[in-house]
């Protein structure tokens, strides 16, 4: 009898001892899949972290090197500008010498001073004339940008670079956008330079031959003029000679007697594509889409 109670009192113990061992496993299989999980969870935010750290530091450089390459602002202290960097920059405050071998630079000492450019005439107006009474040179307006001691002044100048130099003659020849008063306004102003006076100047409402050069757009213009021939000479002489390009593509001329020619002309003005900057959104997600297959 004693002998069966004690293997009762043994198999008791077994049972509770299975029992602790298995609740012990229950409950470490229970932190190890929380730890599983938690683990998986920061690897998860430290990746999708990392990610988002990597492309802001991506674009951080592309924005400075934009910034750089333009000549905008003075080279960085480092890699990259900082925040107060960029907030005491002041682009119309800048000494040329201090940005070499950006756009800029390359735009005021080289394009400006083109003698190409400078040798087409400019209209003289009482902001591009000098204490002389003549057009400021392009060396005279360098000279009074790096001369200027305040931001007013050196806004000034830079003003004036850009209305008085060759450079103006770039958005003259051709505009960044379509403009048919601007456009009028030229053909207008070359009338009266071959002292004539159009009764009155529209728009064509054909449409233009598209243009063959890439970022290029065509405008079409509907020339009519009534004059003598000396007139008519001078104008088509002024129009071959103006800066702005126009490509007659066809004109029908025919004598009204006394002298006068009747010409009638249709021809093209060009313009380039409007140039936008727009600023993109990238989109990262946590949680990677499956690719269906």
């Amino acid at each position: 009898m004693a002998t069966k109670e004690i293997a009762i009192g043994k198999r008791a113990k077994i049972s509770e001892a299975q029992q602790y061992t298995l609740l012990a496993v229950l409950i470490a299989s229970l932190f190890l899949g929380v730890a599983i999980s938690l683990v998986s969870y920061f690897i998860e935010q430290i990746s999708f972290n990392t990610e988002i750290i990597m492309e802001q530091e991506q674009q951080i450089v592309k924005y400075s090197n934009v910034i750089k390459n333009i000549g905008v602002c003075e080279e960085p202290r480092g890699a990259t500008y900082s925040g107060d960097e960029l907030t005491n920059c002041n682009p119309d405050n800048i000494d040329i010498s201090k940005i070499p071998n950006t756009l800029r630079s390359k735009i005021l000492n080289d394009l400006a001073s083109n003698q190409a450019l400078n040798s087409v005439p400019k209209e003289s107006n009482s902001n591009c004339l000098n204490s002389k009474n003549k057009n400021y040179t392009y060396k005279e307006l360098i000279e009074e940008y790096n001369n200027a001691t305040t931001t007013e002044t050196r806004l000034a100048a830079s003003q004036r670079i850009r209305s008085c130099s060759a450079l103006r003659i770039i958005p003259d020849t051709l505009p960044a956008f379509e403009n048919e008063e601007a456009l009028l306004a030229s053909l207008n102003k070359l009338f009266l330079a071959s002292d004539w006076e159009p009764e009155s100047i529209s728009p064509s409402g054909e449409a233009p031959t598209a243009s063959t050069m890439p970022g290029v757009n065509a405008m079409s213009v509907q020339l009519s003029i009534q004059g003598g021939t000396d007139i008519t000479s001078k104008i088509l002489s002024n129009i071959e000679r103006s800066i702005r390009e126009f490509n007659i593509e066809r004109a029908n001329i025919e004598w009204s007697g006394e002298n006068t020619l009747d010409l009638n002309a249709q021809a093209t003005a060009y313009y380039m594509d409007e140039s936008t900057i727009t600023e993109g959104t990238k989109v990262f997600k946590i949680e990677k889409e499956e690719v269906k297959k």
